[in-house]
């Protein structure tokens, strides 16, 4: 059992060294010991396992159905950032694949839920993915269009008749984007907005 609980780790260290074949067997070993013990928490390790090898050896397609194999399984083992990492590595794999709609839903999904963890460093390194289908900070089209009118200067009623919407929607979105962004001001917020070049260009 010992060897379960190093495995996940030598694993990840393997595949930073680029020695994906060596981390190919520690999945396979990993599998093997879930069937042994019949462990449901094993098995969502080892399909995480695969799904990051497979990632690794360049098949996003192969990755794809471990990963969201192993989110499914945390989520059900009440395991919240094992679930949302398994989510943010299957947003990868759709990225690499080209589906960037659902690689952006996916990403910011797993986000949110890693910012109300506080887990800061697998926060920061999804915002360093920098992908072209997702906007900074995991936020959404319409959040980004609210934010850039907030550094804009522009008061919540004033943004709701510039994006026709009702009050109590855009301070929903104020809320989900304080959220995504781990920010309590619109001072800070307008700040990553210009940091991040969401503010409209005046003509």
């Amino acid at each position: 059992m010992r060897r379960s609980r190093i495995l996940p780790a030598a694993v990840e260290v393997l595949l930073a060294a680029d020695d994906v074949d060596a981390a190919r067997d520690g999945a396979r070993e990993l599998d093997g010991l879930a069937e042994s013990f019949g462990s449901e928490v094993l098995a969502a390790t080892a399909a995480t396992a695969w799904g990051r090898v497979e990632l690794a050896a360049g098949d996003p397609a192969g990755a794809l159905p471990y990963l969201r194999k192993a989110h499914q399984a945390w989520v059900r083992l009440d395991v919240p950032h094992e679930a949302a990492l398994a989510q943010a590595a299957g947003g990868r794999a759709l990225l690499a694949l080209g589906d960037d709609e659902s690689a952006r839903r996916s990403l910011a999904s797993a986000r949110e839920e890693l910012v109300a963890l506080g887990a800061r460093p697998d926060v920061d390194a999804l915002d360093r993915l920098g992908s072209p289908g997702t906007r900074p900070g995991g936020l959404t089209e319409r959040e980004v269009e609210v934010l850039g009118l907030v550094a804009e200067g522009r008061s919540n009623a004033q943004i709701a008749t510039a994006l026709v919407l009702s009050d109590r929607t855009v301070a929903r979105h104020l809320s989900n984007i304080f959220t995504k962004l781990d920010v309590g001001s619109r001072t800070a917020a307008a700040a990553f907005a210009f940091e991040h070049d969401l503010v409209r260009r005046q003509p």
